[in-house]
């Protein structure tokens, strides 16, 4: 589909001003007399108007056209080009992230928690038609962000959060529970959490097996993520020094991440370093990119050459038959 628009539509206005030139044009025309009398002029009745004194009248016309194409160019006229075809049955996504102290831990660069925030804001920005939303959990879990369309929005929410926010611990139930009870009532075909910790369920109300029930009641998927290296990793731990890092086992309670991803008919992941995170949420993109088909192409073309080129003609033109032509009348 195309058409054409105008960028600052707002000078239009002055193509007003054309039928008043017009009316003051002609206005001018059936006053023009003479203003003085002679005797002795008689030869001169039969004189006819040459074509020269109608070329005058053309001189108007080339201007007041040229005037109205000079508007148009400052209004700046835009060809669209738009092609659209867009499912409206799309996919909500809500993420559910581990704040925890253990998520400082530096076998990620620069630490669990920010490379994390970094890969989920590029799987964002990956995703123009979703609605996502954002919780984040420790010992307890909120929302930080809603189902929401506005992705700049969640991307600086997602950029402001860090650990010790709220009380520390790993309430994996609760931060699942939250982020079901912010996207079960979604029309969407398709609703999915993101699940990503890397500890052990330690606090909260509500087991996890118990949360993906209710996930599975909904028709919820959940992708889990076990977040951390094999073996050990620097912790930061608090000394009477300030925090420093030492080297401790990681533990991730794999086998509940798995039995939450398998009730919801998800996905367990284990993400080592900053690069198979990366790889796990471009698979977990991959697997849900088939759940919609969205296509869009627009493209905004400048048409003010033409009229400008035109415009341009039209006042040489003028110029040229009044030097020429009408050079001993005007």
């Amino acid at each position: 589909m195309s058409g054409i628009t105008y960028y600052e539509p707002h000078w239009l206005w002055l193509l007003l001003l054309i039928p008043g030139m017009i009316a003051f044009y002609i206005l001018r025309q059936q006053r023009t007399s003479a203003a003085l009398h002679m005797p002795g002029l008689r030869q001169f009745e039969g004189a006819g108007i040459t074509f020269r004194h109608y070329l005058m009248h053309i001189l108007f016309a080339l201007r007041t056209v040229a005037v109205a194409l000079l508007i148009i160019v400052l209004a700046r006229p835009q060809k669209t080009d738009r092609f659209q075809n867009i499912t409206t049955e799309g996919i909500d996504i809500m993420f559910a992230l581990d704040i925890s102290g253990s998520m400082l831990a530096r076998d990620f660069r620069p630490d669990r928690l920010e490379a994390s925030k970094n890969v989920a804001t590029e799987f964002i920005s990956g995703r123009p038609y979703d609605r996502m939303g954002l919780v984040v959990f420790s010992g307890e879990s909120f929302t930080q962000c809603p189902l929401t369309t506005d992705h700049a929005v969640l991307v600086n929410l997602m950029r402001e959060i860090q650990s010790g926010m709220i009380e520390d611990g790993t309430a994996i139930g609760n931060g699942l529970a939250t982020a079901i009870n912010r996207i079960k009532d979604s029309e969407a075909v398709s609703k999915v959490i993101i699940l990503l910790t890397d500890g052990v369920n330690n606090r909260g109300e509500i087991a996890p097996s118990t949360a993906a029930d209710i996930a599975k009641t909904y028709g919820i998927r959940v992708y889990t993520i076990g977040v951390g290296t094999r073996g050990t990793a620097p912790y930061p731990v608090q000394t009477p020094f300030g925090i420093q890092y030492q080297n401790m086992p990681v533990e991730i309670d794999e086998d509940i991440l798995k039995e939450i991803a398998s009730k919801t008919g998800g996905t367990y992941f284990r993400a080592t370093d900053n690069d198979k995170l990366v790889q796990v949420y471009a698979e977990i993109d991959k697997l849900e990119k088939s759940k919609i088909d969205v296509r869009q192409f627009t493209r905004k073309e400048e048409k003010f050459m033409l009229p400008s080129v035109i415009a341009f003609i039209l006042i040489a033109l003028e110029s040229l038959v009044k030097l020429t032509f009408l050079k001993k009348i005007t």
